[in-house]
């Protein structure tokens, strides 16, 4: 199911699809994202006689070769200089653009952390500084992006704005709660929505830490944003590949329950509530007779506060807090992992689990709840064999997760 998840939302499967019309002159191709040169390279295959020019930035790590557009990499999820650098070349890539050429911007989940215009006076490490705040805040990613849009040159329409007079065309992955083309990679190619809104709630759960130039341009009144027209296509969505994994259920005769694309909150307090569910469908059959599959998508947050975190994501996390509520329940089984193949900082996707890992833990002589108050859900899953290594699938529809009840 993880598989044909991923699978479902692979440029070089979804991406020709929805290209418009090829363009009679220029065709200056930019983007920025966990799949941005992937995607480069579907558009190159696609259009193969297309006059194809321009420049996409991704992670590191995520770049594929590519003929005729350039690929740039930079950090993820802190900001570095090669992504200021990359973005401002992106920049100056779509002022070159005449009234008569496309400019096809391609964005996935990511974008945000790698296309870094600080708008002035903001500095890098002004930035990196916000961002670092914004990881460990708590926030839901929607508050996050009114934060960074406000930030940017290049964020809530920037790109867009760069790129007049040319026709300009945007095909999208989708990672955020909604599929919301204001959320995904901060929106740089559609109107902020959020442009007025006053932010002060937002500073004050940054803290005394917030940057002052940070602070000063939160609080300022922003300057007025001409509209301009929008032509945003979705390649590939989180409830695209939930579909797909239901498919795979309903082949090998288990019923799929499709729980919702957008799930958020703490990834400790959804373990809870989705072993709950669990445990209906074992006792009760609701809401489906076992076997049957639990399917969701979303981002979920780790709010970290006082404590030194260990090692972890929101997908391990999940899935050790879904186990400890579970207790051992021997008809469930869990996967939960990151469809780009990072499970935040780590080098694992996520990780699978079945009745016996508490066991195995404690036989090791490790604590789970412990290790769940401490963060360090990674240590206590790679020492039980339970993660999961893809590598970067080049991809990004947010996380997966999987709840098997076998009947």
């Amino acid at each position: 199911m993880f598989n044909a998840a991923i699978a479902a939302a692979d440029p070089a499967k979804s991406l020709a699809a929805h290209l418009p019309e090829p363009p009679s002159g220029r065709c200056i191709v930019v983007g920025a994202g966990k799949s941005a040169a992937a995607m480069a390279r579907a558009v190159e295959d696609a259009w193969p006689d297309v006059d194809l020019s321009g420049v996409v930035i991704t992670r590191y790590g995520h770049a594929v070769p590519t003929r005729r557009i350039a690929v740039r990499e930079a950090s993820h999820p802190v900001p570095d200089q090669a992504g200021v650098d990359a973005a401002q070349e992106i920049l100056r890539t779509v002022a070159q653009a005449d009234e008569g050429d496309l400019v096809l911007a391609l964005i996935s989940g990511g974008g945000s952390s790698l296309l870094a215009a600080p708008r002035p006076p903001l500095t890098l490490a002004d930035k990196i500084a916000v961002n670092r705040l914004l990881l460990h805040s708590g926030l839901t990613i929607e508050q996050m992006n009114r934060i960074r849009r406000r930030l940017s040159l290049v964020k809530g329409g920037g790109l867009a704005r760069a790129a007049a007079p040319a026709r300009l065309v945007t095909l999208a992955i989708s990672d955020v709660p909604g599929d919301d083309p204001a959320a995904i990679a901060s929106g740089p190619t559609v109107p902020d929505p959020t442009a007025h809104e006053d932010l002060s709630p937002l500073i004050r759960a940054l803290g005394p830490d917030l940057p002052q130039a940070a602070r000063d341009l939160l609080l300022a009144t922003p300057p007025a944003q001409e509209d301009f027209p929008v032509d945003y296509r979705m390649i590939a969505t989180p409830q695209m590949s939930l579909l797909a994994a239901a498919e795979v259920a309903r082949a090998a005769g288990v019923t799929p329950v499709l729980l919702g694309d957008a799930l958020e909150g703490e990834a400790r307090e959804l373990g809870i509530a989705m072993a709950g569910i669990a445990r209906a469908t074992a006792t009760h059959g609701t809401p489906a007779r076992a076997p049957a599959v639990l399917l969701s998508g979303g981002e979920t947050t780790v709010s970290i506060g006082n404590v030194k975190p260990g090692r972890g994501g929101r997908n391990t996390e999940f899935l050790l807090s879904l186990a400890i509520a579970l207790n051992g329940h021997p008809a469930i089984h869990a996967l939960a992992g990151d469809t780009d193949g990072i499970d935040g900082t780590e080098d694992a996707a996520g990780a699978i689990a079945g009745p016996h890992l508490l066991r195995q833990a404690r036989e090791m002589g490790l604590d789970p709840a412990a290790v769940l108050a401490a963060h360090d859900s990674y240590g206590l899953l790679d020492a039980t064999g339970c993660l999961i290594r893809t590598g970067p699938t080049l991809t990004n529809v947010n996380d997966f997760r999987a709840v098997l009840v076998l009947g």
